[in-house]
């Protein structure tokens, strides 16, 4: 019976690594990814919580069953709080509450496990991924020579005239004739920003890439399947 648990799963992995990736793909491409890839998700989490009815004790797992609408209900409303910002991210997030709602072991794997919902699981190591972004940024700027805080954990330097036609966002603007860093870059209209600098003669900015959470929920997902809950092996290694 194990076998037939160990096959949906691994079959769970394939759908989802499949969908997310493609979804990355287009929205690196044009920040937007399909509706119709979370319906494909959703419907194929069903069969295979149908399947599971056949080979699992389900009253075993009524705590995950449960959190399926709860993770649904709680997506939509940081979505509408701007907690997360795409909605393609949301709907992504609920499908993944009915593609894996329960821990999903494929033999040795994951590594570690926790007693939280998996949804949840892939949200949190998303987000810890994601927070790990200003460190990497921060490698780059010092390989570049370019420490100048708090810019260099949030973006590196591009010429103006690239960044126009860049997913990115300025990380500083033009006051009183004098460079000053921009603290809600989303909120500056970035063209007004971008002839400010050139009016001044100045070719290169600090920008702020507009990275699509997507890419962080791929390898959040990912790492959920092979390692585990990184949260919980963290709070493990401090405590």
């Amino acid at each position: 019976m194990d076998e037939f648990v160990y096959l949906l799963n691994l079959l769970r992995f394939l759908v989802g690594f499949s969908i997310l990736a493609f979804a990355s793909y287009t929205d690196i491409k044009t920040r937007r990814a399909p509706n119709i890839l979370w319906v494909i998700m959703g419907v194929i989490g069903v069969f295979f919580l149908i399947a599971d009815f056949f080979v699992m004790d389900l009253s075993s797992q009524i705590w995950y069953l449960i959190f399926i609408p709860i993770m649904i209900v709680l997506m939509y409303v940081l979505f509408q709080v701007r907690l997360i910002f795409g909605g393609a991210d949301a709907k992504a997030l609920m499908a993944l509450a009915i593609l894996v709602p329960f821990v999903p072991m494929i033999y040795h794997f994951p590594l570690t496990v926790s007693l939280m919902p998996y949804s949840w699981v892939i949200f949190s190591n998303a987000v810890v991924i994601f927070l790990v972004m200003p460190l990497s940024l921060a490698v780059y700027n010092l390989a570049k020579g370019n420490l100048i805080f708090p810019q260099c954990f949030l973006g590196y330097m591009m010429p103006v005239e690239e960044a126009k036609h860049h997913f990115v966002w300025p990380l500083e603007k033009i006051d009183n004739g004098k460079r000053k860093f921009l603290y809600k870059p989303s909120l500056m209209d970035e063209s007004e920003v971008y002839a400010a600098f050139q009016k001044q003669g100045i070719h290169k900015i600090w920008v702020t890439p507009k990275v699509p959470f997507m890419i962080p929920l791929l390898a959040g997902f990912i790492t959920a399947f092979f390692l585990g809950d990184i949260l919980f092996i963290l709070m493990r290694l401090i405590l």
